[in-house]
């Protein structure tokens, strides 16, 4: 579903982008996938989606967030992804982040947080208190957090899935 900006605000097309995310980390899950989706827009216009693929492709950079920057990318013939927004199901990892940092993405907008990841069973805390000594208003990208009551609902169906592969 794509949503043109001229048909409403940017704000209204965030939430609308977080729910599909959401969405398509949920689906991810039933589909053999981690419990994480991502889009990259740009100009009110989705690029290029992307869901964790890390057991089933046994690649364990394979987050959805650098999914869909491969495949922004190669949709839009750069390896530079200025003037684009990454919106997540949940706060990027430290590597997603970084390679968020790298793409030189403009905007991160996501919804669940860290601590839901780490519910879900997917605790990063380790990583993040590695970068803690520079609070998010520091850097070089504008991050933001937006509230959905369905934030957890890929974690919810990810513990609720009994065959799923731990990682």
């Amino acid at each position: 579903m794509t949503v043109h900006a001229q048909e409403t605000s940017i704000q209204d097309l965030e939430r609308v982008w977080l729910d599909e995310v959401i969405t398509l980390a949920t689906n991810s899950v039933h589909n053999g996938g981690g419990p994480f989706g991502a889009l990259i827009a740009k100009d009110g216009e989705v690029v290029a989606y992307g869901n964790n693929q890390v057991t089933a492709n046994l690649d364990p950079t394979a987050h959805a967030e650098v999914s869909a920057m491969r495949a922004a990318c190669q949709k839009l013939d750069t390896f530079s992804l200025e003037g684009c927004t990454l919106i997540t199901s949940c706060e990027p990892c430290p590597m997603c982040l970084s390679s968020a940092l790298w793409a030189r993405v403009d905007r991160i907008v996501f919804c669940a947080d860290r601590h839901d990841a780490a519910v879900g069973g997917f605790d990063d805390r380790k990583f993040y208190d590695l970068f803690a000594k520079q609070p998010a208003s520091m850097w070089p990208v504008e991050v933001q957090q937006l509230d959905l009551p369905n934030r957890t609902a890929p974690f919810d169906a990810w513990l609720a899935k009994s065959d799923r592969v731990d990682y």
